[in-house]
């Protein structure tokens, strides 16, 4: 018997609708998703990392027929059971009419190398997966067809420990995949499916998994099979490892691999969707596929290629990902005849002007899809200038990069305190009108006493969880007594409260605001108007410098002033995430210009109340409206001189901070309402939320890339 089917047997019959929600992430962005599944037993649903698969296999019979019997609980179920066979089985659905020419048969084909669905898989490492994961539910709950590529990691992303120095300490955990929601993909023979791909001379093979969301499908690729040897086995263990070979083995296998996985399901995709450079060599197997078919040359092919395949891209920087041409052509010597191309020829396609010694992924993509876009309207305008070479030698005069800018799923991140207030004021079906101004423009018939109430229960809420993570991560390093006991004085609900959580990097200039100690250390110690600050975040393991940045930022945390005020959360994940955002008062985001490519943690942050103060880059040059819905750092410029600008641009925080921010939250009326604070607040959400949502982001993809031709 298969673990789905024990577990379905497991039930008590009254329980038996929780079989449709195990295996299909749906419900995490339900309105019940909060208690779905933590109300069987707490305690093991926090400990399971609220995977309801580990959840189902470790809970008591006993505890089953407790809730069988509970009839409150089960018409909670039984509501959401009937919601969900709504929505699958939705007739007339937006995607039927604006994209008619995708349908299963020939749905979107979607390539990441991570994604992040949901904290109980950890397929992920940052905003790239996020979005991902955001993208595939937008386009199950449009209805628009779609199947995710990607990768099954044994280890994932590495589990972040600081040490005592503040050293940043890279751990893995084991991804027990028969603990997980997801299911092995079988052949016609009951078989486990399995594809070949040739990797570094090796014939290395791949099972397939898959990952329900909604109505959407992941596929995942994992190589840790008995039938590979050692290596290769390792292949698909850790998401951005830093190993150049093993990076180059994921992306042969997620761009090779996930072409051949796809023919091997009998898919036929419509087009093909590039999220990032990683999978670009599904640009290089599907030309070589047709030319098996019907003969030719790369060049007689290349528009059968181009007509099918889009390419987003994230990178600001001129080289992108690259690999060097001595590790290509050891991994590639034996495919580019198959191409009809002798060696020059090949290495053409990722030649980098400014770089001759290495293969340009970014390069390879531009050159060989038909649609390129960026993430926002700022990073349209920098890739244009980055990449315009490689355009005007195209003799198909391919058009120049437009953008699409990013959104997020405000299902999955708005809090469920917060979306109950919108069911009441925008309307039962908000959700699914959320890219109409008019429905965000009820937001003012919020009572702002309600308003603020909830957002201080949700900070309240990151506060307790904040200082419970800090307080593990000191009892853990064997901290001294006073450390361990000074927990009980961190963070307070009442005070204003700054969020910061990005993976650790020079260009992102996580310490900025650290830049005079003296000036933070008065605004955030004030007697009648104190600040605070809570941080997450991780450096990539090969990172030194992200690393010392998170080591600079604890010591200056045990200042004296500051120890009460600044928390930082190890071991950042979405989870934490949906918390900060949910429950801060102000977001700060401080990246050199113009490096950000857009960043959606602001606008979740705006569709849960929170407000803006970042550096005009990425989605916040569109989303940013002056003396409205948040504030800047810094003009929008950037000199040459890096330290002069992070010295302007620190002054900009500090004077406004002072001058401007704390003066309006703290200015309450005798109910204790910042009145003009919750103004501000109302304005966020109504000017960020009806655009900066993936429904929207998903439909111009529709609309501009996807199927241009359709009404």
């Amino acid at each position: 018997m298969n673990l789905r089917r024990s577990l379905a047997t497991k039930l008590p019959p009254p329980l038996k609708p929780l079989t449709q929600f195990i295996y299909n992430y749906w419900w995490s962005w339900t309105s019940e998703r909060s208690s779905l599944f933590r109300v069987l037993a707490p305690d093991l649903w926090q400990n399971c990392q609220h995977n309801p698969v580990a959840l189902m296999q470790d809970i008591t019979p006993e505890r089953l027929w407790q809730l069988a019997e509970d009839p409150h609980y089960l018409k909670r179920l039984q509501t959401l059971s009937a919601e969900f066979q709504t929505y699958l089985h939705r007739d007339h659905t937006w995607a039927q009419t604006a994209a008619s020419s995708i349908t299963p048969d020939n749905p979107v084909a979607y390539f990441c190398i991570e994604y992040g669905i949901h904290e109980s898989l950890p397929l992920y490492c940052g905003g790239l997966g996020v979005l991902a994961g955001d993208h595939l539910k937008s386009a199950s709950d449009l209805g628009l067809p779609m199947v995710g590529v990607g990768l099954l990691y044994r280890q994932g992303y590495f589990c972040q420990r600081l040490n005592r120095s503040g050293w940043q300490e890279s751990h893995y955990r084991e991804n027990h995949f028969e603990s997980l929601p997801l299911i092995p993909v079988c052949n016609e023979h009951g078989q486990r499916l399995k594809i070949r791909v040739t990797i570094g001379q090796r014939m290395v093979k791949a099972q397939v998994w898959q990952v329900q969301v909604g109505r959407s499908v992941l596929y995942l690729l994992d190589t840790d099979i008995i039938e590979n040897d050692v290596d290769d086995r390792q292949i698909t263990a850790q998401l951005y490892s830093g190993k150049p070979d093993v990076q180059l083995s994921q992306e042969i296998l997620l761009g090779v691999g996930g072409v051949r996985m796809l023919q091997a399901l009998g898919i036929e995709p419509a087009i093909y969707h590039l999220n990032d450079v990683h999978a670009a060599f599904a640009l290089l197997e599907l030309a070589r596929f047709e030319l098996e078919q019907m003969g030719g040359t790369l060049d007689d092919v290349k528009t059968y290629v181009c007509d099918r395949t889009l390419f987003t891209t994230h990178t600001p920087v001129p080289t992108g990902q690259a690999f060097s041409v001595g590790m290509m052509e050891s991994y590639f010597a034996d495919y580019w005849p198959r191409l009809g191309l002798e060696r020059s020829e090949f290495f053409a396609l990722g030649a980098q002007a400014s770089n001759p010694e290495v293969f340009s992924m970014t390069a390879l993509a531009l050159q060989l899809t038909g649609a390129t876009n960026a993430v926002s309207k700022r990073h349209g305008e920098v890739s244009r200038q980055l990449w315009q070479n490689l355009y005007t030698k195209r003799s198909d005069k391919k058009e120049a990069i437009g953008y699409v800018t990013n959104g997020i799923h405000a299902r999955s991140w708005i809090a469920p305190l917060l979306e109950d207030l919108y069911q009441d004021y925008l309307g039962k079906h908000w959700a699914e009108n959320i890219r109409d101004p008019e429905t965000w423009s009820k937001i003012e018939h919020i009572p702002d006493e309600r308003l603020w109430q909830r957002h201080q229960i949700l900070k309240a809420r990151l506060i307790a969880y904040a200082r419970d993570r800090v307080l593990s991560a000191r009892k853990e390093r064997n901290d001294c007594s006073d450390n361990i006991k000074a927990v009980e004085r961190l963070l307070d609900p009442k005070v204003l409260t700054l969020g910061f959580a990005r993976r650790f990097s020079d260009y992102k200039r996580s310490a900025l605001i650290f830049r005079d100690l003296d000036r933070l250390t008065r605004i955030f110690s004030n007697q009648k108007r104190p600040v605070q600050l809570i941080l997450a975040g991780k450096a990539r393991p090969n990172d030194k410098t992200g690393k010392r940045i998170i080591q600079r930022i604890m010591e200056l945390s045990c200042h004296p002033d500051l120890r009460d005020r600044i928390a930082f959360i190890e071991d950042y994940d979405m989870y934490t995430a949906k918390l900060m955002v949910q429950g801060i008062d102000l977001w700060l985001n401080t990246p050199r210009r113009p490096l950000e490519a857009s960043g959606t943690s602001g606008q979740k942050v705006a569709l849960n109340g929170g407000i803006n103060f970042s550096v005009l880059d990425g989605w916040w040059c569109e989303g940013y409206k002056p003396h409205l819905n948040g504030w800047t750092i810094g003009e929008d410029a950037e000199t040459k001189d890096q330290d002069v600008q992070d010295t302007i641009d620190a002054e900009s925080f500090y004077a406004q901070l002072e001058r401007d921010i704390v003066r309006l939250y703290y200015d309450c009326d005798r109910n204790h309402v910042p009145r003009g604070w919750v103004k501000r607040m109302k304005a966020s959400i109504r000017t960020i939320a009806p655009i900066f949502n993936s429904d929207r982001m998903v439909a111009d993809y529709v609309s501009q890339l996807y199927c241009q031709s359709d009404s």
